[in-house]
């Protein structure tokens, strides 16, 4: 989290600290002038700048979270670069300004100051609203950037919080920073970060259909970096550098690098050649001088702050002992609570108004009949892009109703279980080509409606339907795999009892591990096991005597035996029950329900229990040989890819290649934990080795998700 939470803890200190001193400088100018009575009005412009800026990033949230997957890469990398334009006029701006900058607002104030107390809220509004509105943007696209909001948020949180600190310090003249250098600093690595952010934003673009080049890779290095070494993630949180980017991303980067960092750099050394500042006012080089610490100690000791401040409070009695003119209507009294609220209200009003309008379903929404008889009555051509079609339910049968394509049978969009006489949402994005709706009445037969042709657009992303016969060459030969692990495995049980019958422990600690990873190999299979599994593998837990139950049978028993000093007598008969059990299974097995819907879940739920149980040493009882079962339960995942290949790759190879690509990391992770015949207990791997084992197991889990939605079984077929 603290390499996503760096960029925005820079932008938070960076931007807190410039309006932080803005309102410094706000509140000394005041002070001086003897009107103290108007800093709520600085404060409620302040309170509205924030108000604005959240609001701001709220519309932005929630407007993104309602596009299309394609609209939301186009609108995401067009902000990024629009930030990245922020940014960059921020640093030099305030290189540029930072020696300035308290005379101007000074000037500003002055000027509100006569013009009444609206002028003075909208003078600290602008000062404040534009480096809230660029934090807002900023943090936007580092958070999309990171893929998550925790750590960038807390990163910006510690950056304001710091800020503060550092803005009352200067105030209150307990704290001295050379601003000058600080700006310097920061801004030379925003700079590098606002790179990052640039590559991260044109690769939006493409995969947007924005910018071409987006097959056109620089260099990919998936297949050999890491993806949770903490090097890794350093470099992708604060430099948004990716294992894989296109040449258009490199370009960006370098090219913005260059320009932007030359520049920046000879400005630096350009104010070194005016040294009349410097003579007139020697602090000059500390912005401290120039921003804040003329403020807060002003009522103290006025007469220390120079010439300047002198002449200040003479017009100061004309501001703060004559009264102001009373404005039209000022009989009333306004309560003093009541602007505050306004200016915290409206924005917040306005922002929920647009996100509600985005948001909203789009007026005129298709209502489309699904029965036997009306399937697809009102539906015409739609226009490309996302769009909402409202499915009523006309008939007397629960239906499933899909969006396809009728000459490939593609589905884009799906309700199931639409029950007689309701309405309810179907969202799809449209492009180009051929749309018809398909109603599966339950017990009755598939209707699809006439096909529309729509021009137009760009690609949709559409999911090729499975059926029941697609599935049966791959369930066959998983069920032959199956039996033939079921034999192997009834010879190793038998040599485990042999070996405990004479005697030989050694031996038979060897042997269990053998059976044991074989029968975890066939994990797919766990459905159908039944009663069985719960005999050949069960745990202790439930059990109201755990580990010394009387139920408490199969491997898990003679483990705790074998590495708990039982003797081989006491293990016989658990052995010979084992092998007994799986004998049953073999037997048994070829007439169980094996249901063809779970291949597909399957290969997502191994691994599922492989996190939960074996990484976690939850099962272990005594042999520490967890990693060998997730060895295992690896290999039968692998088995059951290798039967769904054939659909998989048909459906989504780009997904195939990064589930192979995940699998042989992690394959190298605990071939790692493999020495000489022996594996490493799960509790004694150090933390960097464990956090990088679970680490590659959640990626691998994240790409085999779709894989049960990719492969469901669908009545539109």
């Amino acid at each position: 989290m603290w390499d996503d939470a760096f960029p925005s803890f820079l932008i938070g200190l960076r931007e807190g600290l410039e309006a932080g001193l803005i309102v410094s400088i706000l509140v000394a100018t005041l002070v001086r002038a003897g009107a103290k009575s108007r800093l709520p009005q600085v404060w409620t412009g302040v309170l509205a700048a924030i108000a604005v800026a959240m609001s701001f990033g709220a519309v932005l949230t929630f407007t993104a979270a309602s596009l299309s997957a394609t609209a939301q890469e186009a609108f995401g990398g067009t902000l990024s670069v629009i930030a990245v334009a922020f940014v960059t006029a921020m640093v030099f701006w305030m290189r540029r300004s930072a020696r300035s900058l308290s005379g101007e607002i000074k000037e500003k104030v002055t000027g509100a100051l006569a013009m009444g107390a609206g002028m003075l809220v909208v003078t600290s509004f602008l000062a404040v609203g534009r480096e809230g509105l660029e934090t807002a943007l900023f943090l936007w696209t580092t958070a999309r950037a990171a893929g998550e909001s925790v750590g960038p948020m807390i990163g910006a949180g510690v950056g304001l919080v710091i800020a503060a600190g550092l803005c009352w310090g200067l105030y209150r003249r307990v704290l001295k920073i050379n601003l000058t250098r600080f700006f310097t600093a920061t801004g030379a690595v925003l700079i590098v970060i606002a790179a990052g952010v640039l590559g991260y934003g044109l690769r939006d673009l493409q995969e947007g259909g924005v910018l071409p080049g987006k097959t056109a890779f620089a260099f990919d290095l998936s297949q050999s970096i890491d993806p949770s070494a903490w090097y890794t993630t350093l470099v992708q949180g604060v430099l948004n550098l990716m294992p894989a980017m296109t040449w258009l991303q490199i370009v960006g980067y370098v090219g913005y690098l260059v320009v932007v960092m030359t520049l920046f750099v000879r400005g630096v050394r350009t104010p070194k050649a005016a040294p009349q500042a410097a003579e007139e006012k020697p602090a000059a080089g500390n912005a401290v001088e120039e921003k804040a610490a003329e403020g807060a100690s002003a009522t103290k000791d006025e007469a220390s702050a120079g010439g300047a401040a002198e002449a200040e409070p003479q017009s100061a009695p004309e501001t703060d002992s004559a009264p102001e003119p009373a404005p039209a209507g000022a009989g009333r009294k306004r309560p003093a609570w009541l602007l505050p609220v306004a200016v915290v209200a409206v924005p917040a009003v306005v922002a929920g108004g647009i996100v509600a309008f985005g948001k909203a379903k789009p007026a005129g929404a298709p209502t489309i009949a699904v029965s036997e008889t009306e399937c697809g009555k009102g539906f015409t051509a739609p226009k490309p892009g996302r769009q909402t079609f409202q499915m009523q339910n006309t008939g007397d049968k629960t239906s499933e109703v899909y969006l396809v394509d009728p000459a490939t049978n593609a589905v884009y969009g799906e309700i199931e279980g639409l029950a007689p006489g309701t309405t309810r949402d179907l969202v799809a994005t449209i492009a180009g080509g051929s749309y018809a709706w398909r109603c599966v009445p339950t017990g009755g037969k598939a209707v699809t409606s006439a096909a529309v042709r729509v021009s137009g657009g760009g690609g949709a992303r559409a999911v090729v339907p499975v059926s029941e016969e697609d599935l049966a060459g791959p369930l066959s030969a998983y069920k032959k795999y199956v039996d033939q692990g079921l034999g192997t495995l009834a010879d190793q049980t038998r040599k485990l009892g042999d070996d405990l019958a004479g005697g030989d422990l050694d031996a038979a600690r060897t042997d269990w591990l053998t059976a044991h990873r074989a029968y975890s190999s066939l994990g797919a299979a766990y459905g159908t096991f039944e009663d069985f599994d719960k005999k050949i593998n069960g745990r202790a837990d439930g059990l109201p005597g755990g580990v010394h139950d009387k139920d408490f049978s199969g491997f898990h028993r003679i483990e705790y035996g074998l590495w708990h000093g039982a003797s081989a007598d006491e293990l016989s008969g658990p052995a010979r029950q084992l092998h007994d059990d799986v004998v049953g299974l073999r037997k048994a097995f070829p007439t169980q329900d094996f249901d063809p819907g779970d291949l597909p879940l399957r290969t997502h739920e191994i691994l599922e229990n492989t996190l939960q149980f074996e990484l976690t040493g939850d099962t272990d009882q005594g042999s520490g040989t967890n990693l060998a079962t997730a060895d295992a339960n690896l290999a039968g995942t692998r088995e059951l890819l290798d039967v769904l290949h054939p659909l998989l790759v048909k459906r989504d190879p780009q997904l195939l290649t990064s589930i192979r690509s995940d699998i042989d990391r992690l394959q190298q992770q605990l071939d790692a934990a493999h020495h000489d015949g022996t594996w490493t207990p799960v509790d004694k791997l150090d933390a960097t080795a464990r956090q990088r084992l679970n680490g590659i197991t959640g990626r691998l889990l994240e790409h085999l998700a779709p894989v049960p939605d990719l492969l469901e079984i669908r009545k539109s077929a």
